[in-house]
């Protein structure tokens, strides 16, 4: 009775095999505790890589310790100017330009956006390559890999136990593998990449065409600033001293209160507007040093050139100009890549549905001594094909199909945005040019005008209310000239940017040094009309 332990399959087994079994438990009791002590490794390890797990798995948000941030913006703080060639001399219109383009982290941001999309091309390119994959490992265990076996017909177990692998065996294999499919989607995203290079070269020149242009703006202003502002402290101080007087006049009753008023209101008034026009002029000069990427608090003096009304003569008319400029701007250029991206996009999503075939080979190493070959070499050839591709594919053209429609509309936005610019940056430089032209000669009249109430003041002639009238009429009109001119600048780089020049002739590279830098872009702008030196 006590076989009955066993299942219905040993109860039907001979009466010889069942006593071959029992004698075989008789002798396997004597391992009972071995193998007792063998599930408790077991469940040992088992508790430990789950204790293991679940520590890992709680991980908690970790803030920067107050130290870690003060250390942090130290850094930053130290890198952003750092490396940049001093200022020993007084800045020109083309050594703030070169500074910009050589310095300004907006521009640096672009360069190594462009250098990341080469990286990236690259790496796509090696996705084209077949797979070259190697393994290899030692493999034990703590007791035999037996099993029994059994007859077919009449269900009669082995006695003894039989293996045909060693415990302890290494393996190793070197595979190669090459997936047509995937070799043609590689291809297709590595020409993605190429034009994803192309767009960060387009994005990086006009950013060059923004800085150029802002930095001529803020140059002149920050000029007029340099040339205006201590004649602004001198008037606003003997405007003061006037306004005291006549407020002392005013309380001795020495005067009409309403004469005395008047004159205040007036003094009053131009106090006012030489701190509004020092507002502007010193903003511009802080403008100008974050476009070189100079520290707001750094001191440096501007070449103060004279004034040369620049007569840009346009040699190519509108239509010419738009024509030009719709084959160079940077903008359209852009779009016309991403078309080509959306294209292959299309092609890719086609190759997708397509059966996929690879080919293998590797060569092969097992130790096990039981092995007739422990090396060889295997080959051969699959074929597989991902039927939900097939049903995704409508849905794949579809988007890119509206993709492709978005894009070609873009395209003609900014194609009529453009046209738009041409004519707006040829009208604005002619109006601007006759603009400055105007406050040249109404600077010139107030200048002789000034001249004349200073005779008369040292004649007792006019009084001082009168010349500190005409000295701050004189001044702003230095100020709206100086503007004026300022913007007459930035429209000059405006015309050529609406054409997509680019501000330099010949390719530069941020290794070379200001001056060079700064020869260059004279040269370049020279040749264009720029009659500043």
């Amino acid at each position: 009775m006590k076989f009955r332990n066993f299942n219905s399959c040993t109860d039907m087994q001979p009466m010889s095999v069942k006593m071959n079994q029992n004698s075989r438990m008789t002798r396997n009791q004597g391992t009972t505790p071995m193998a007792n002590n063998a599930n408790s490794s077991t469940k040992g390890i088992a508790a430990a890589f789950a204790l293991t797990l679940l520590a890992g798995c709680q991980i908690a948000p970790n803030e920067l310790s107050q130290g870690e941030i003060s250390k942090y913006a130290t850094d930053n703080l130290a890198r952003v100017t750092a490396d940049q060639e001093p200022i020993n001399k007084k800045i020109t219109l083309y050594e703030a330009m070169a500074r910009a383009l050589k310095y300004n982290l907006d521009y640096k941001v672009e360069i190594m956006n462009k250098q990341l999309a080469n990286k990236n091309l690259r790496l796509k390119s090696y996705d084209m390559l077949p797979s070259v994959v190697a393994n290899g490992g030692w493999a034990d265990r703590d007791n035999s890999s037996a099993s029994y076996s059994r007859t077919l017909f009449a269900g009669v177990r082995s006695v003894d136990p039989t293996t045909s692998k060693q415990n302890g065996s290494f393996a190793g294999d070197v595979t190669f593998s090459w997936h047509i499919l995937d070799f043609g989607l590689s291809y297709i995203r590595a020409q993605q990449a190429a034009d994803e290079a192309l767009i960060a070269e387009e994005r990086k020149r006009k950013i060059v065409n923004k800085i150029i242009e802002d930095v001529r703006t803020a140059y002149w202003r920050a000029v007029s600033a340099d040339r205006l502002l201590e004649g602004f402290h001198k008037l606003r101080h003997r405007a003061e001293q006037a306004l005291a007087q006549s407020r002392k006049l005013y309380n001795s009753g020495q005067t009409s209160p309403v004469t005395a008023l008047t004159y205040q209101r007036e003094l009053v008034d131009i106090k006012r507007q030489i701190h509004r026009l020092e507002r502007e002029l010193k903003t511009s000069k802080m403008q100008l040093a974050a476009l070189m990427n100079v520290n707001p608090g750094s001191t440096f003096s501007l070449h103060i050139p004279k004034r040369r009304l620049t007569d840009l003569t346009i040699k190519a008319t509108g239509d010419e100009m738009i024509i030009i400029a719709l084959e160079n701007r940077p903008e359209l250029r852009e779009i016309g890549y991403q078309e080509r991206i959306n294209a292959k996009e299309a092609k890719a999503a086609l190759l997708e549905v397509l059966p996929g075939a690879s080919v293998y080979a590797g060569l092969n190493l097992d130790t096990t001594d039981f092995l007739y070959n422990s090396n060889w070499v295997s080959y051969g050839a699959k074929i597989g094909w991902n039927l939900m591709k097939a049903f995704q594919y409508p849905a794949r053209k579809g988007t890119v199909k509206a993709k492709d429609d978005v894009l070609k509309q873009r395209a003609l936005a900014t194609t009529m945005a453009i046209m738009t610019q041409v004519y707006v940056s040829r009208a604005r430089y002619k109006y601007l040019h006759r603009s400055a032209k105007t406050s040249a000669e109404y600077y010139q009249v107030q200048r002789k005008l000034n001249a004349q109430v200073q005779a008369s003041v040292r004649a007792n002639v006019a009084s001082e209310q009168t010349l500190i009238r005409e000295e701050m009429n004189t001044l702003v009109a230095a100020v709206q000239y100086d503007i004026a001119y300022a913007d007459l600048q930035n429209a000059f780089a405006a015309v050529y940017a609406a054409v997509g020049s680019d501000p330099y002739d010949q390719n530069i590279t941020t290794s070379m040094s200001v001056s060079e830098l700064s020869a260059v872009l004279k040269k370049t702008w020279q040749e264009r009309g720029d009659l500043h030196l």
